[in-house]
């Protein structure tokens, strides 16, 4: 099964992505991918990351990937990938192609994943090249995650509203 949470920051989706992985993983412990990469040296971040690491205590095997996802995730597992939109700021240098490929890929394992996406695009288009970028591939992979997913939820306020 795949699943999306998408919301905006601080909206609850990574709570109920973190349920809904051990849900799915049942008896087994589910690996929770961690996409932030490390060498932006930003202290705020690592104050989110230790509340996450809290939030979540010992029930996930953690691994850490900021680029190239498919190459740790085998089948029969389960996967919380938390998330993919530091992932596409990890990858921003690469192609559309390039990434989507990523998530074909993926798309194609036989595994449980359940992916975590911010929700940037309702807002003003960037005055910058760099952020238009990101904002413009932000929906271009949502819409990739959202046409495979078996599941899509929407998060406001630590609500879910089910898309798919």
């Amino acid at each position: 099964m795949k699943v999306l949470y998408y919301g905006g920051q601080k909206s609850g989706k990574s709570l109920l992505a973190e349920k809904k992985t051990l849900k799915l993983s049942k008896n087994k412990k589910p690996f929770y991918i961690a996409t932030y990469n490390n060498n932006y040296n930003d202290n705020e971040m690592h104050s989110r990351i230790e509340k996450h690491q809290q939030q979540r205590q010992e029930l996930f095997t953690t691994i850490e990937e900021s680029f190239d996802l498919p190459k740790v995730i085998k089948n029969n597992e389960t996967y919380l990938i938390d998330c993919i939109s530091m992932w596409l700021l990890n990858n921003l240098d690469k192609t559309e192609e390039k990434l989507l490929a990523q998530l074909e890929k993926i798309s194609l394992s036989n595994a449980n994943i359940i992916f975590v996406l911010n929700d940037v695009n309702r807002g003003v288009i960037p005055m910058d090249k760099e952020s238009r970028k990101f904002v413009d591939m932000t929906g271009i992979i949502g819409q990739k995650l959202a046409s495979f997913c078996d599941e899509v939820y929407e998060v406001t306020l630590g609500l879910e509203r089910k898309l798919k």
